[in-house]
């Protein structure tokens, strides 16, 4: 029995920088963000300080990327984190004041050169799922769900987007990024304001960072025929899918099914196919892809592999899930003006950056581990409690496999497995619409996937643009849908007052759900409210019609 209540007494060193500027560190990950790397930006940036105060720049500089780190914590408290492993040195504790203070000395543009340091592509040649055919992989794309503060002064430059329902909660920032879809380390950013809402105009100012080696995937809203030839200028190769209005010129036909077309003046290649994917319980999809590209050879590079390879492109998204979720956790940013908001935007893009670096280095220790199998979640909390410790900051002997790396190696995620699911809309009163998705509600398995090109015909111009169609047609008749059925109900009954409660009862859905839907088609003037939670239908005889306009 004495042996269980046996103790142990573990000491370690910390080696930190002196002085003031003690506070200053990120735990392990200032290996990846060192003093001298630090300094040197806050130099060139000309945000040194003048006198030196309890408050260094440097040590300001390590606090705003804290904040990133504790997203839910104040100023006083991730201070603490910072100063916690620091005992014995008798450090300031500074006020809430002062660390704002701080961060109006700083402002934004060291930041954002720390990001413009560390950003570029992280894997090796040889690591797994980075190249196809010796191309590095990247992908552009918009992230427009980065809410801030609802401010006189952020309303003024980033506005709140409009959807069918109104005006957002919040204003939301309009970042662009490129990204290297094999890793998710991003090689670029970009920020918008109110005016940018064109993403082919954001994305052109990260075009200098592509070049010889490299093959962009693109979705539909960069399909213009002068942006596909501005990213072919670069030396880069576009893979991009097309809008379904496109009707391009068949100038050539491919043995693999492709064919060749010409877009003002630059050559490309074409690839229609149909994609459809049988899951383990029986549910059939598909859907139809144009694929633009300027690799004309379809020997080394044939139809079905760039129409397999194309999936790829929503590895970005996944790396705004790690921003958005992950990090932020869903947490709207602290900051009340531009200035404040810029610097807390580029600290948290370097924060990512640096945990991918960590991850991608702990990754290639094992030769032939894909590096979508590394944790985010793992490498964050490691580094958390690796900043708390005040461990890692100066390792004594050669870098090695860190503590954050050992964590990615111990909790790999399995292989990647095909599966699909439906995408649902949760919040009643989301801008984003339900289309009649017919994919399983529960994750299931994809047991067969086949791609199918098609070869339209030989034509040498174009007559007009093809009519809007769904692009995602999905095999077997189309459901009514929901205001056609409440409409049917209604017309079938002589006209009166129709409760929401009525309505959910007859089509079995939410109560709630349903007013909120019935409160939207009366802003767009299908339905009257004649009370509350009553209605009346406008145009009863129009609206069964077969020729119905889908739900807004």
């Amino acid at each position: 029995m004495r042996v269980q209540f046996a103790t142990t007494t573990i000491t370690h060193a910390v080696t930190v920088a002196g002085g003031v500027f003690a506070p200053g560190h990120l735990g392990e990950l200032t290996q990846y963000l060192p003093f001298e790397l630090v300094d040197d930006v806050l130099a060139q940036t000309r945000t040194v300080q003048r006198r030196l105060r309890l408050l260094p720049s440097r040590a300001g500089v390590y606090f705003v990327l804290a904040l990133t780190m504790f997203p839910h914590l104040g100023y006083l408290r991730v201070w603490g984190k910072l100063t916690a492993g620091l005992a014995g040195l008798d450090l300031a504790w500074p006020s809430e004041k002062a660390l704002r203070d701080v961060r109006r000395r700083l402002g934004p543009a060291p930041l954002k050169a720390l990001f413009e340091v560390v950003a570029g592509p992280l894997a090796q040649p040889h690591t797994p799922g980075v190249r196809f055919a010796g191309l590095r992989t990247v992908a552009f794309d918009g992230l427009n769900s980065l809410k801030v503060p609802d401010t006189a002064r952020n309303r003024s430059w980033a506005g709140k987007i409009r959807h069918r329902l109104g005006m957002a909660g919040y204003p939301a920032l309009r970042l662009m990024t490129l990204a290297e879809t094999g890793t998710r380390g991003l090689l670029g950013a970009a920020l918008g304001s109110r005016t940018d809402r064109d993403e082919a105009n954001l994305a052109r100012r990260l075009l200098h960072l592509l070049g010889p080696g490299m093959m962009v995937l693109l979705d539909r809203a960069f399909d213009s025929n002068a942006f596909l030839a501005e990213i072919a200028a670069t030396g880069a190769v576009p893979l991009a899918r097309a809008k379904s209005t496109r009707i391009p010129v068949v100038l050539q036909h491919l043995p693999d099914g492709s064919y060749l077309s010409r877009l003002d003046g630059l050559g490309v290649r074409i690839i229609e196919a149909e994609v459809a994917m049988t899951g383990a319980d029986g549910t059939r999809i598909a859907d139809s892809y144009r694929l633009i590209t300027t690799l004309t050879d379809h020997r080394a590079y044939p139809a079905e592999a760039l129409v397999r390879l194309y999936h790829e492109r929503w590895e970005i998204e996944s790396a705004y899930l790690a921003l958005r979720h992950t990090l932020l956790d869903g947490r709207v940013l602290r900051s009340e003006d531009r200035p404040g908001v810029e610097q807390e935007l580029w600290a948290l893009l370097t924060l990512y950056q640096l945990l991918r670096m960590a991850m991608v280095d702990a990754i290639e220790t094992r030769p032939g581990t894909n590096p979508d199998r590394a944790s985010f979640t793992t490498a964050l909390e490691a580094a958390r409690d690796q900043l708390t410790a005040a461990a890692g900051i100066c390792p004594p002997g050669p870098a090695g496999l860190t503590v954050i790396g050992r964590a990615v190696l111990a909790t790999l995620l399995p292989a990647r497995r095909p599966r699909f699911s439906a995408r649902k809309v949760k919040c009643a009163t989301s801008r984003y619409l339900n289309h009649g998705d017919q994919r399983p509600h529960t994750v299931t398995a994809i047991t067969a996937i086949s791609v199918t090109v098609r070869t339209p015909p030989l034509r040498d111009s174009t007559s007009g643009r093809r009519p809007h169609r769904r692009t995602s047609a999905l095999i077997g008749p189309r459901r009514a849908t929901r205001r056609q059925l409440i409409t049917t109900i209604i017309t079938s009954q002589p006209p009166r007052d129709w409760s929401g409660h009525e309505l959910a009862v007859l089509l079995k859905v939410k109560p709630r759900n349903m007013l909120t839907q019935l409160r939207e088609w009366a802003l767009l003037g299908f339905f009257t409210r004649t009370g509350y939670g009553t209605c009346r239908l406008n145009t009863p005889s129009d609206s069964t019609s077969s020729t119905t306009k889908p739900d807004p």
